[in-house]
């Protein structure tokens, strides 16, 4: 059943009547379901009979909120607000929350070094099955783990390509389900060309009717079904386990996404190592990245700088003030906004 059809609250009709209207701008709705599922139910157990969101359901909801992380509760709280603001549209005046403030701290991530990046594409090329599978995904893993590296694209958006859109002529990969509902361009460097050519040479000679229909998967299982994040994930965790890469202390623990933030860091050092300037290099690396803006890009100038300081020569406290106060009026910006 569609998560859309379990709403029970009094806000039920309004709640599918809003989410319709996001999902016709063309937006992506998963989260707005989630979301708003989770805010119905609690107020259906309020046991509420009029249209009516005060401060004070608010706050008891909030309450309840405990265990999300700040960028979670802040997201929730933006949805919900919207929310109470398209009741008010309708008439039904609710009171509109203000979003809880906006970190613009970095987190310390983990950053693989080349070598590291080596290791793990031995591992990829040297891991075999144990048991009989046949839904494996193993065969998928040794191109797949370099598409990542070479065209730092998220794991949820390499796992949607399909065959129309990996192009060889322009050397390019489409890629059209994203994160910022962005279409955008990856590009195929000459080693991954010749990954993805070795890898679909074979992928299609499994006995899969049109396995290489142009709307099929690029990557799939030995079923020729999409693969799935999950056995992604347990294979890129075994292969680290084998690399013996750990998260160092005061990091997070390495994962795929820890693939894309390498790329981000290692394609910066190339591109001031080869005489760009990094103010020129930074809108590039954005576009790159399918970033919506060069702020989101901005972390790794500090990741380089600790890992290639040689590289930058740049002074630490100068630039780490040039975006304190960027950080700052953007923080200002989103408090006069939310006001």
């Amino acid at each position: 059943m569609n998560s859309s059809d379990k709403f029970s609250s009094i806000f039920a009709p309004y709640i599918r009547s809003y989410i319709k209207e996001k999902e016709l701008q063309d937006l992506k709705i998963e989260r707005y379901r989630s979301f708003l599922l989770d805010f119905d139910r609690f107020l259906s157990k309020t046991a509420k009979n009029d249209l009516l969101i005060n401060s004070e359901d608010i706050k008891r909801w909030a309450d309840t909120r405990i265990n999300d992380k700040k960028t979670t509760l802040y997201a929730r709280f933006c949805i919900i607000s919207n929310f109470c603001r398209y009741m008010g549209s309708l008439g039904h005046e609710c009171y509109v929350p203000l979003h809880p403030r906006r970190s613009f701290e970095s987190t310390i991530t983990t950053v693989f070094t080349h070598s590291q990046i080596h290791n793990i594409f031995d591992a990829c090329d040297n891991m075999v099955t144990k048991t009989r599978c046949p839904k494996s995904m193993l065969f998928v893993i040794p191109a797949l783990i370099r598409t990542l590296y070479s065209t730092g694209i998220r794991i949820g958006e390499a796992l949607t390509i399909m065959n129309k859109d990996i192009d060889f002529k322009r050397n390019v990969l489409v890629i059209n389900d994203t994160k910022n509902n962005r279409c955008r361009i990856a590009p195929i460097n000459e080693s991954l060309e010749k990954v993805l050519k070795q890898y679909i040479k074979y992928r299609d000679k499994l006995p899969i009717c049109d396995i290489d229909h142009p709307d099929s998967y690029l990557f799939v299982s030995t079923l020729g079904k999409s693969c799935s994040h999950i056995p992604v994930y347990k294979y890129f965790v075994s292969i680290l386990e084998k690399c013996e890469i750990y998260g160092s202390f005061g990091t997070n623990n390495p994962s795929l996404h820890s693939i894309r933030h390498t790329t981000a860091v290692h394609s910066l050092v190339k591109l001031t190592g080869a005489g760009k300037d990094l103010y020129c290099s930074l809108p590039l690396l954005s576009v790159f990245l399918g970033h919506k803006s060069v702020i989101g890009t901005e972390s790794y100038v500090r990741l380089t700088q600790e890992m290639y300081p040689e590289v930058l020569k740049l002074d630490m406290h100068t630039t780490d003030q040039i975006f304190a106060d960027l950080n700052l009026k953007l923080q200002k910006n989103y408090e006069k906004e939310d006001n």
